[in-house]
């Protein structure tokens, strides 16, 4: 169901409510992205606890501003992938191995299992997943710093 005129706020509970064109008042909606790495600005979902959509946005940036927020403080809530934005040093070239690196929420250290926990998710974008079962999302492996493709390179 593609219903793009909508309202939406929290209940006391901290629960989204969203009211659809219809007048249908649906509690504890959550937004889910369609393509959250390629395009996490477009396709959102709004769906019920039991997984049933009840809401489309095709573009986050077309919503008005009070709604945009409430979207966009939720799929924070839910979402936790910290972007790879440099790699300081890795303990060895052979894994396991721990990676020190600065993301996008601060520097931290990763374990890295074997070559196999670094995907390939497009033309550019790398997926790495730790011990702890933590993606680390790395945009654009082609524009990021010469030492950390170089890092990159001794892995893929």
């Amino acid at each position: 169901m593609a219903c793009t005129n909508f309202q939406l706020s929290r209940n006391a509970f901290g629960k989204l409510i969203l009211t659809d064109d219809a007048g249908d008042v649906h509690i504890g909606v959550s937004p889910v992205r369609a393509f959250p790495i390629q395009a996490p600005d477009q396709g959102i979902s709004m769906v019920l606890p039991d997984g049933k959509e009840v809401a489309w946005i095709d573009d986050i940036g077309s919503l008005p501003i009070e709604l945009r927020e409430l979207v966009l403080d939720e799929l924070e809530g839910r979402e936790f992938m910290p972007e790879i934005l440099h790699v300081t040093r890795v303990s060895s070239f052979a894994t396991p191995c721990t990676w020190y690196v600065r993301t996008d929420r601060g520097d931290t250290e990763l374990t890295l299992k074997g070559e196999e926990d670094i995907r390939r998710i497009g033309a550019c974008s790398l997926l790495v997943a730790d011990n702890h079962g933590i993606n680390f999302l790395i945009r654009d492996m082609y524009t990021i710093d010469k030492h950390t493709r170089k890092i990159l390179d001794r892995f893929l």
